[in-house]
């Protein structure tokens, strides 16, 4: 079956199973909750505890999953696209470090506290991070090579988990409430979080729609893609300010989520094809579904305990990453 064949079979699959795992998300953790009482408190709010943990706790929840991982999604393919190399993603490029260090720099030196306050330290932070890694990977006659990148990126991610970790060692007590966040947590997230990071997610996908075509022509390399008419440089402007958008809201809202970025893109591809005009919005449904379908296992697995969604998704991610690794051809951009 081929790319344009299998598109309407994924976006199918893709919107089914985020209604089934939006359902379960809404319905199972510590206190299970029948789907016919949350159809009900949704729609009847009554003051009940259920309807407190469905409206409050729950849904907002369930609905800062699928953003987050529509983000983390188009980011990784955004970056896979931009470096030509299908191992990307903001984890191995270094930007979820850099948020993370920024935040918890914010944290022990600034007296940060709110996500609203968290934003503009990730944001800081991924912006930084992914100009020093492609300024860094482009010196030389060489040029951003797909290797030089994923070498600058893993080495500068490695030396910031290094100094975050450096941090939070000498400052314990403030820290407390942050080992979740570390961790990659959507618990606690309420409709505060889901507000202070819709914009800048929205911007950051709606950035991302716009490049689908000159990232087709990058593909074929610089001289190609000037020759068809793209703009190379603009096109690297926009898509850094998009995965600084993308990556940092996720990172201030929920902390470093890793692998969700590199494994979708590549299921995407499988059904796709290498077009970036339906690589991006497919990566969006099915990070959004990836992360929301992670919340839930991490509520179940462990129940009535939970394990952070950024465990799960690592979990997931880590056999996934051997695979592609041992694989003669991975999929292509």
């Amino acid at each position: 079956m081929n790319g344009t064949a299998r598109q309407p079979l994924f976006l199918a699959a893709a919107i089914a199973f985020i209604a089934l795992t939006l359902a379960l998300s809404v319905s199972v953790g510590a206190r299970p909750i029948s789907l016919d009482d949350v159809w009900r408190v949704l729609w009847h709010p009554d003051g009940s505890e259920e309807a407190y943990i469905v409206t409050e706790m729950r849904a907002p929840r369930a609905a800062l999953a699928l953003l987050l991982g529509a983000a983390l999604g188009v980011a990784g393919a955004l970056i896979q696209a931009l470096t030509r190399n299908p191992l990307a993603d903001t984890g191995i490029l270094g930007v979820g470090a850099g948020s993370s260090f920024a935040v918890v720099v914010g944290v022990a030196f600034f007296g940060v506290s709110a996500i609203s306050q968290y934003l503009w330290f990730s944001f800081a932070g991924a912006i930084l991070v992914t100009l020093l890694v492609y300024a860094l990977g482009s010196a030389g006659s060489l040029g951003a090579t797909p290797i030089r990148l994923t070498l600058v990126g893993v080495a500068l991610g490695a030396l910031l988990s290094g100094f975050t970790s450096a941090v939070v060692m000498l400052n314990p007590d403030v820290f407390d409430d942050l080992l979740r966040w570390n961790a990659g947590s959507l618990a606690g997230r309420g409709w505060s979080t889901l507000g202070a990071v819709w914009i800048p997610i929205a911007l950051g996908l709606a950035l991302s729609l716009a490049v689908g075509r000159p990232l087709n022509a990058i593909a074929l390399g610089d001289d190609a893609a000037s020759a068809l008419g793209a703009s190379v440089l603009r096109t690297r402007v926009v898509v850094i300010v998009a995965v600084t958008l993308l990556a940092g809201a996720a990172a201030a809202a929920a902390g470093p989520i890793g692998f969700v970025g590199l494994m979708v893109p590549h299921v995407v591809r499988w059904f796709t094809g290498p077009d970036q005009r339906w690589i991006i919005p497919f990566s969006a449904l099915g990070a959004a579904l990836l992360l929301l379908a992670s919340d839930v296992v991490g509520r179940v697995v462990l129940a009535p305990k939970e394990l952070e969604v950024g465990i799960v998704t690592a979990f997931l991610g880590a056999p996934v990453l051997i695979a592609l690794a041992r694989r003669k051809n991975v999929s292509a951009l």
